[in-house]
């Protein structure tokens, strides 16, 4: 299996022949938010069997960049998503399944497993609180967990259960991290829980608020080598693999 981070919380995890992208953003400004490291991803990263959607805010759930996927493609959202996202009813062609924690999809060889996520669910600025966030677990040669946004919270392990490969974020697109985030150490805490035996950090380094270069440039710059050294002392026996923007890895899944 093989996984390419795209930047943000994008990532194309292929396996068993499947291609499954997580939360497609393949914008470079997003309202107050500016692509600053990374190149646009290619056109071939709208390339897929199936999508997955963590969650409704628009850094995870972007129109724009879903009307790019091929007609036939299978698109797996948050329960509710329609109702509150309407425009989702308008991308032609695509095979759209709303899901809530527990359920799964089938696609080609692979199981795609909704787990909890511990974050905002609505699509904000304003709505009510009307779909879940989540993570997915996808399961063919290996079981890769893509968890979304989401904190730290208790029964995450039991919730998601054994995987080979974590795709967990460590960052975010501004100077403060709200409630239901990771940062580099609670991400590492994760790892320690979930004994995957590779990582690969994401949804950092990426976005940030245009004129806000200059404060906390850290928080940008530093949750990824602060997750691989956070990693080495929680979680020795994981494999942290820090990816630049469009790289891959074939992570060594088996004993």
């Amino acid at each position: 299996m093989e996984v390419t981070w795209w930047g943000h919380a994008t990532c194309t995890v292929e396996d068993s022949g499947v291609r499954v992208l997580t939360d497609p953003l393949f914008v470079r400004r997003l309202a107050h938010l500016r692509r600053r490291r990374g190149a646009l991803p290619p056109r071939e990263a709208a390339r897929a069997d199936a999508v997955v959607v963590s969650h409704l805010h628009a850094d995870h759930l972007h129109l724009p960049s879903l009307a790019r996927l091929a007609p036939g493609t299978s698109l797996i959202v948050p329960r509710g998503a329609t109702r509150a996202v309407p425009g989702l009813r308008r991308l032609g062609g695509l095979r759209i399944t709303e899901v809530g924690p527990g359920d799964e999809v089938v696609v080609g060889h692979l199981v795609v497993r909704a787990v909890p996520a511990l974050h905002d669910g609505r699509r904000l600025p304003v709505g009510p609180h009307r779909s879940p966030a989540l993570g997915y677990v996808v399961s063919g040669e290996a079981r890769t967990y893509f968890a979304g946004d989401t904190g730290l919270f208790e029964g995450m392990a039991d919730a998601v259960g054994e995987v080979e490969v974590a795709l967990l974020p460590v960052g975010g697109w501004g100077p403060f991290l709200g409630h239901g985030h990771l940062d580099a150490r609670r991400a590492a805490q994760a790892l320690a829980a979930l004994r995957p035996r590779a990582a690969v950090p994401v949804h950092y380094g990426t976005y940030w608020p245009i004129g806000l270069d200059g404060v906390r440039p850290h928080e940008f710059h530093a949750p990824g080598d602060e997750f691989v050294r956070q990693a080495a002392r929680l979680a020795p026996g994981v494999r942290v693999h820090r990816l630049g923007h469009g790289e891959r890895v074939r992570p060594e899944v088996r004993p």
